[in-house]
């Protein structure tokens, strides 16, 4: 190299270091200075989500925010092609629960299998072993929730380790095992309603509500809630404002929000109810209804 350029080389790979270092410094982000907004109650609908193509199928992104109640709460929709795997089975700290709208899954939960079809629940408890695959000639679409408490963080072991009976621990609900239970309404499949390792409360039921009918009126609780659409259409009613969603839809309803839901149309609807509280949520507000 010619000794007149060797000066300009160096200087102008230190001008690019220096280029390279502020950019790093700009584009680092302390997690203390990021605060998520926290997700509001709304709507999602299936048909509105963008899918983005897999190795194993599709993937449709709903929300990844923290809540009043939880540090994080996600949600995504899966279709696993036949035979696919989303990942070999694995454990994490979050509490995690899957609703199957279609297909067929054999679930891999602590060296068991089970298979299930639509309707059914997966719970996945903290750091037990856990994967589905896809066992159907057709694909399989299903809703994945994870929840992140303050409690997450302390959990050293895995729920089947130290989980009592009064506890939830992982667990699977098959659509075909649950009972309907005749109410003023319609149909109402139970699930359970026990604390986790996470959450101070964990309920879940299934209802079928006859045609041109409302579970109840319009009403709030502390709890955080979400409903997830089987079949049939509702007209989901959020802080007096109303949306019309059909199955596979997301509603979510924030801690002491307005809400209410209306069956539409000439056939039953049926939709899933998932409500939590943690040490965080808050206290109920004034009891009333809208």
């Amino acid at each position: 190299m010619n000794s007149l350029h060797r000066p300009l080389v160096i200087f102008s790979l230190f001008v690019c270091g220096l280029s390279l270092a502020a950019r790093a410094s700009a584009e680092t982000v302390s997690p203390t200075t990021h605060v998520a907004t926290k997700l509001v109650s709304g709507v999602y609908k299936l048909e509105d989500l963008k899918v983005k193509p897999t190795d194993v199928g599709e993937r449709r992104n709903v929300f990844d925010q923290p809540t009043v109640t939880l540090e994080k709460f996600s949600c995504h929709v899966t279709t696993l092609n036949s035979g696919k795997t989303p990942h070999p089975p694995h454990r994490h700290a979050q509490e995690e629960f899957i609703i199957l709208k279609e297909g067929a899954l054999e679930v891999f939960l602590n060296g068991k299998t089970q298979k299930v079809g639509p309707g059914s629940l997966l719970f996945f408890g903290s750091n037990d072993l856990h994967s589905v695959l896809n066992v159907g000639d057709a694909p399989a679409t299903y809703l994945v929730f994870n929840l992140v408490t303050a409690a997450t963080h302390t959990v050293t072991k895995s729920a089947a380790e130290v989980v009592t009976p009064d506890m939830l621990g992982s667990a699977v609900f098959d659509w075909n095992e649950l009972k309907p239970v005749p109410m003023e309404v319609g149909f109402r499949r139970a699930l359970v309603e026990k604390p986790t390792l996470t959450c101070t409360t964990f309920e879940g039921h299934i209802t079928t509500l006859n045609p041109g009918l409302t579970s109840h009126t319009a009403h709030r609780h502390p709890d955080e809630e979400i409903v997830v659409m089987k079949e049939g259409v509702l007209d989901v009613t959020i802080n007096g404002k109303t949306e019309r969603v059909g199955p596979g839809a997301v509603c979510f309803f924030s801690s002491n929000d307005y809400h209410g839901v209306k069956t539409v149309g000439t056939t039953p609807a049926t939709y899933f109810a998932i409500r939590f509280a943690t040490a965080a949520t808050p206290t109920a507000s004034a009891p009333h209804t809208m």
